[in-house]
């Protein structure tokens, strides 16, 4: 099995070079870089299946750089900060990011993290994860709601006859919702179903991916049920 790309842009050269070898010593190819904007070419010359980025950057900071990524690829990616203020973890995951580290952040908690993304992603789990099979999804075919039609096959969602372009965790974020329309979902089920948190995870994750998916599919689709969670109208 090929060895997990993963481009770390982080400028701190202590931070940048222990995660590197910690990275590499678990199985993953790292390119590393420490600014923005060389993170940027670094990413449209190697193609990786997954980017690190700390937030604060000089030249192009990791928030830029992450909506830029995403302009032009679903290639999962999560967000390294030095705090866990909201601003910081809201703007990373309105950027199109799909999880976030805070530092200081153990080697053993990032690799775990980076796996689960990777998994959500279709990839085998990273590096170490031989005999992890892919998560599930709802019984192939076409699932109609309202003018929202989802093909579990192709992994298409289309709004009255028009494709929307969904990343892969929103896609299994609505995957999730669609195979038990009209039920409350709540957020720590979701960060377990979703995002394959075995701990307890941060819920703003979840409420910004929803939001996300609100604007694409319709902000009338997913309702709010204010102290239990998230449903999808049937």
């Amino acid at each position: 099995m090929a060895e997990t790309h993963v481009l770390f842009v982080e400028d701190d050269d202590v931070i940048r070079e222990a995660t590197q070898l910690a990275l590499e010593r678990d199985g993953f190819t790292v390119t590393a870089m420490p600014d923005g904007l060389s993170g940027l070419e670094a990413f449209r010359a190697d193609r990786p299946d997954i980017a690190l980025l700390d937030v604060m950057l000089p030249g192009l900071d990791g928030v830029s750089l992450c909506r830029r990524i995403r302009d032009e690829s679903t290639v999962p990616v999560i967000m390294l900060s030095a705090r866990a203020d909201s601003i910081d973890v809201v703007l990373g995951l309105e950027a199109g990011a799909d999880d976030y580290v805070t530092k200081p952040f153990d080697g053993a908690v990032l690799v775990a993290r980076i796996r689960a993304v990777l998994r959500r992603f279709g990839h085998a789990g990273g590096p170490g994860a031989a005999g992890e099979t892919p998560e599930e999804v709802p019984e192939r075919g076409v699932l109609a709601f309202g003018d929202i039609e989802i093909d579990t096959e192709g992994m298409e969602v289309r709004k009255g006859g028009e494709t929307v372009a969904l990343t892969p965790t929103e896609m299994r974020l609505l995957l999730e919702f669609s195979s038990a329309p009209g039920t409350v979902l709540s957020r720590d089920k979701l960060l377990e179903r979703v995002w394959d948190y075995g701990w307890g995870g941060d819920t703003r994750v979840v409420d910004v991916h929803v939001q996300r998916l609100r604007t694409k599919i319709g902000q009338d689709r997913i309702e709010t049920v204010r102290g239990f969670g998230y449903k999808l109208k049937a």
